[in-house]
């Protein structure tokens, strides 16, 4: 119930108070597995993703939302799980799996905090490790604007967001032991495909020079 109530009134908020353009929505698969992969620049960015995505999601989070009984009561209402993004947590991995093997889409921001700069930051393996495990396809998300979204004085301003849809994508199969450099190559390979969806200003290191032969 929390889930439906809370998508329908960021949808309306969006409408309403900013100026949002989506491109890419056709790429979005409406069934099947799918890993959900995005920049991270504000607290809005989850259900912006979600009420674009037009399917159920469930969405990777950082274990400091749940610490506290209410937000961890709004968090997991609204489709997040916890994951400890500072060490190998092998319930949020299972989770993840689950979701996945259910045929949902999972919604991770590879980031795993909200950029305080707006360009892509170093991200952390976990979405590549996910994607290596379960095989499922990646969709990149490139997100600009929602950091002019501070306080209340944007609800007049009515900042302009972007939400551009990649194309889905998939991660070869590492043959032999998946190593530490290997996992951070696929990593940036991902991070790559979300830089190539906003603004140069928002790319940070990543850019089209840092490609492997896996892209």
């Amino acid at each position: 119930m929390l889930y439906r109530i809370s998508r329908v009134i960021v949808a309306i908020l969006l409408l309403m108070f900013t100026r949002r353009r989506v491109r890419g929505r056709d790429n979005i698969p409406r069934q099947g597995p799918l890993i959900v992969v995005a920049n991270h620049l504000s607290l809005i960015d989850p259900p912006l993703v979600d009420s674009i995505l037009g399917r159920r999601a469930a969405f990777m989070a950082k274990e400091e939302l749940f610490r506290s009984r209410i937000t961890g009561y709004i968090t997991g209402g609204l489709g997040a799980f916890p994951v400890n993004k500072g060490q190998p947590d092998r319930r949020a991995l299972h989770r993840a799996m689950q979701v996945l093997a259910d045929g949902q889409a999972l919604v991770i921001f590879p980031e795993g905090m909200r950029s305080k700069s707006g360009r892509l930051g170093l991200a952390f393996p976990g979405a590549a490790l996910v994607a290596l495990r379960s095989g499922a396809p990646l969709i990149p998300i490139g997100i600009s604007g929602t950091e002019r979204i501070k306080g209340l004085s944007w609800l007049w301003h009515r900042p302009e967001i972007t939400v551009t849809i990649g194309k889905t994508f998939t991660l070869p199969p590492i043959s032999g032991k998946l190593t530490k450099d290997g996992l951070s190559r696929l990593t940036d390979v991902i991070m790559v495909r979300i830089a190539e969806l906003v603004p140069p200003k928002y790319r940070g290191g990543y850019y089209a020079s840092k490609e492997t032969e896996w892209h």
